[in-house]
């Protein structure tokens, strides 16, 4: 089909779109970064500085600024919502309102978005313990958003919320055959921002890595 041709496509399937009021997905990747091997995680795991939880004292989300906006209307969890779910649709205000998501952590499919939280792989406030409370504002922002690594992950508002902000150590996805992707992704984004591990969730990390094949 020659070029002009396609566009001409393209902008009138964008019309359409506008017409009926709703905006497709961003185009992007289709799932949360893919997080390095195996081998490659391990080798980092072990330069990471292991240290006890630093204290909490002084912690808020709100020194995590999230969701940022990204681009037009959508912030980072509508952009988070579009990739990781199949025929997601969104609004003029860039919200989701059709689509189906799989959660990885439990295995589950939804059908709505108010069903699924975008979950921090390494949580705010396990950052905050393993050396972000020394961050400036920037630099936690940067975290809190973080499109790039495999920080940020489209899952099941139930599974997220046992999670809480739990290390390896004290929560693991349900799903076992998940461990091995969860594992390298809390470790290369640990790795990434230079930020500690404690000796028990170093072990755990170790351990569900054991499981990638």
């Amino acid at each position: 089909m020659p070029v002009l041709m396609r566009g001409l496509l393209a902008a009138l399937a964008a019309a359409t779109v506008l017409l009926s009021g709703a905006a497709p997905a961003q185009a992007g990747t289709e799932a949360m970064p893919t997080p390095p091997p195996a081998d490659k995680v391990r080798a980092e795991l072990e330069t990471l500085h292991v240290e006890a939880p630093h204290p909490m004292a002084g912690y808020s989300r709100e020194k995590f600024p999230h969701w940022a906006r990204q681009y037009g209307k959508c912030d980072t969890r509508e952009v988070v919502l579009a990739r990781d779910g199949e025929g997601v649709e969104q609004d003029t205000e860039c919200r989701a309102v059709s689509g189906t998501w799989y959660s990885e952590y439990d295995g589950r499919t939804f059908d709505s978005a108010g069903q699924i939280d975008v979950d921090h792989m390494v949580p705010l406030a396990n950052a905050w313990r393993s050396g972000a409370d020394t961050w400036d504002t920037p630099r936690r922002k940067e975290f809190a958003n973080d499109l790039t690594r495999s920080q940020l992950i489209g899952v099941s508002a139930s599974s997220n919320r046992a999670k809480g902000d739990q290390s390896p150590d004290l929560w693991r996805p349900p799903l076992r055959s998940y461990w091995c992707t969860y594992a390298r992704a809390w470790g290369s984004v640990k790795y990434h921002y230079d930020l500690n591990v404690t000796a028990t969730e170093k072990v755990a990390l170790t351990e569900m890595l054991d499981t990638c094949v």
